[in-house]
């Protein structure tokens, strides 16, 4: 997505605070009251009105802490008042929308409905800039003119009228996935995170990385890598997470002699990752939960392995790095006492084990969060200086406020996109396209898709590009080959982060760029390189899922230890350091690369060939370093 403007709260009048406050927090009771399945009074919500009901509080909230200029203008309570009222409007009559439906819906009801999803749009640029809108934008049209379009892009034609029900009204659109998928299993995730954010737990993950690895060749980057994964993984953000721990790593690894556009690019690396990092993850991964109907903690058993793989690769470039140029770790008395920070911090260990025991072993799904988020505020009175006072509980639902209210404005437009899909049949189109492109073989299709996530996140579009994949793409790939539903989901969710390290968008590269003083298109690639692993896993646990945890135990292991292997060889040879064998010459670094890969790839045909190519590396390095030494005994001795 593009880069998340910097909200407003602070400088809303009082009263303006107090309704944010007082909105957000009925939101959350709201949530709570629908996912825990409560009646009271024999009152209960239907889907689509307690939808409808969610989006027009925290949407009308977009247009408070995000207003067009610094200050709330009349036109911002306009436009939040009345996709307020238009939203009541559609809760008021959800059940008639539901039973009889509103496909096709009277003149009035379309032109409120057109209303609702222009200011829709209009709340989506205003956290996310423009490219996100603007592809909604041509989504929304395209059905008008879909049976003129050339090749895979034909389609079924709708007339306006019917379109803008479809989107407002029908299941595929606002009221579907998008309402669901917010609705009833983000909610729970984001209101935990907010009060984790809220409680310190930033800080917390940022100290106890230092105390771990701060004294280590390259602390302060370790650190980056380790505290960003942690932090992206509660914020769900890649680019709020490097504009959060970035304004620390970046300077801390900059005072200890990281270059600038390589300091920038390990935040953005690392920050990029916690997206993809249980046991919170970004939305996709709820959006999947919900495309395939399964249940969370199965996403998140799938995502470990990959996961540990992108930081190990991360953490193995950075030491090698800070290696071949020298760079020490902060001084040990610079660094925290970890039984201090442990000490102080227990109680957000203790939650999140509490989040992975409930996820995990009890199968509490989504209800999950809103026990830890409890368990939080209970042990938040352990300590004096954590203690839940009323400013700072305050000061926590405004943080969950924000978080929330920022995610709504993101998919606010999916329903139009996953609409405009589903009604001209483009889907099948494209899938029959890619297919007739790849010649029926599965590895192209793959590239292809390749390519489409890292077209379509260009435009800040990761989730809709998983969402359009997901439902078009992923099917042809798993009818073809037979491969692994869930890995195919995965690749693509891996994917269709790509954008966010690549140019020539690369928006995390580039927002650390800026916080780093760099020059961005350097970072930008300084920032792919790093990130190499991101390139190719997810081919790999395609051909074996058992790296996702969707094979026996014994396999999973095995290709995990070949994978670590492997990486740690590409990470030397990227960075041009070995360990035990110092700095590398431009003979044997190719050779390690090419052998890392092909140990690491899952064949093990494949594995001997790589290890033979790493043999040879390695008697390379030695005779050269034999010669060298031989070399200085001649000069010496003469």
């Amino acid at each position: 997505m593009a880069e998340e403007r910097v909200t407003r709260y602070d400088a809303l009048a009082k009263p303006l605070k107090a309704f944010f406050i007082v909105a957000c927090t009925a939101g959350m009771g709201l949530a709570a009251y629908y996912i825990f399945g409560f009646c009271i009074g024999g009152f209960s919500f239907l889907n689509a009105g307690y939808y409808y009901l969610l989006f027009g509080i925290y949407g009308s909230c977009i247009f408070l802490i995000l207003p067009e200029n610094k200050k709330v203008q009349w036109y911002d309570l306009v436009l939040s008042a009345l996709f307020f009222a238009i939203a009541i409007y559609f809760f008021s009559n959800a059940m008639e929308i539901v039973t009889v439906g509103w496909v096709p819906a009277s003149t009035f009801d379309v032109a409120l409905a057109s209303i609702f999803l222009l200011i829709c749009l209009e709340a989506c640029r205003r956290v996310t800039g423009f490219g996100l809108p603007a592809v909604a934008a041509i989504f929304w049209l395209y059905p008008l003119i879909a049976d003129h379009m050339p090749g895979v892009l034909e389609g079924v034609s709708h007339p306006f009228s019917k379109a803008v029900a479809l989107y407002a009204f029908g299941g595929e659109g606002i009221i579907g996935l998008p309402g669901a998928v917010l609705g009833g299993i983000l909610m729970g995730f984001l209101i935990f995170s907010g009060f984790l954010i809220a409680t310190g737990a930033g800080d917390f993950f940022l100290d106890a990385a230092f105390a771990l690895l701060g004294r280590y060749r390259g602390g302060p980057a370790k650190v980056a890598v380790v505290a960003s994964g942690f932090f992206g993984s509660l914020s769900g953000s890649a680019l709020s997470n490097v504009a959060a721990t970035g304004s620390i790593t970046i300077p801390a690894m900059k005072r200890i002699g990281f270059h600038s556009h390589y300091a920038g690019a390990i935040e953005a690396c690392a920050s990029t990752g916690g997206v993809l990092m249980p046991p919170v993850m970004g939305a996709i991964a709820f959006v999947m939960c919900a495309l395939l109907e399964l249940p969370y903690y199965t996403i998140i058993l799938a995502a470990v392995v990959p996961a540990i793989l992108y930081y190990f690769g991360l953490i193995v470039q950075v030491d090698a790095y800070a290696a071949r140029i020298g760079i020490k770790g902060v001084p040990k008395e610079a660094t925290p006492s970890l039984w201090g920070v442990l000490k102080r911090g227990w109680p957000f260990v203790a939650v999140l084990v509490f989040l992975i025991w409930g996820l995990v072993y009890m199968r509490w799904e989504f209800l999950t969060p809103f026990y830890a988020s409890a368990l939080l505020l209970l042990l938040s009175f352990s300590r004096r200086e954590t203690m839940m006072t009323p400013s700072r509980l305050v000061r926590a639902l405004v943080t969950v406020g924000k978080l929330v209210t920022t995610t709504v404005g993101i998919f606010l437009p999916f329903g139009i996109i996953m609409s405009a899909i589903t009604i001209t049949g483009v889907a099948h189109a494209f899938t029959a396209g890619s297919v007739g492109l790849g010649g029926g073989n599965v590895f192209l299709i793959m590239v292809l898709g390749v390519v489409s996530c890292y077209i379509m996140g260009m435009a800040g579009m990761g989730i809709a590009a998983y969402v359009f994949l997901g439902i078009s793409l992923a099917p042809a790939m798993i009818l073809m080959a037979g491969l692994n539903t869930l890995a195919v989901h995965l690749f693509i969710m891996y994917y269709a982060m790509l954008a966010l390290i690549t140019p020539p968008v690369a928006s995390a590269a580039f927002l650390g760029a800026s916080i780093a003083g760099a020059p961005a298109m350097r970072t930008a690639f300084t920032a792919m390189r790093l990130g190499v692993v991101i390139y190719f896993i997810p081919f790999f646990f395609v051909m074996e899922p058992a790296l996702i945890l969707e094979g026996p135990i014994l396999e999973t292991l095995y290709l995990f230890v070949l994978c670590l292997l492997g990486i740690f060889l590409i990470g030397s040879g990227v960075e041009g350091y070995l360990l035990k064998m110092g700095r590398l010459d431009w003979q044997a670094r190719p050779l390690l690369i090419v052998g890392g890969f092909l140990i690491a790839f899952p064949r093990w045909d494949t594995t001997f060939i790589g290890a033979a190519l790493t043999l040879l590396a390695i008697t390379i390095l030695i005779i050269l370093k034999r010669r060298k030494e031989e070399r200085r005994g001649i000069r010496t001795s003469s």
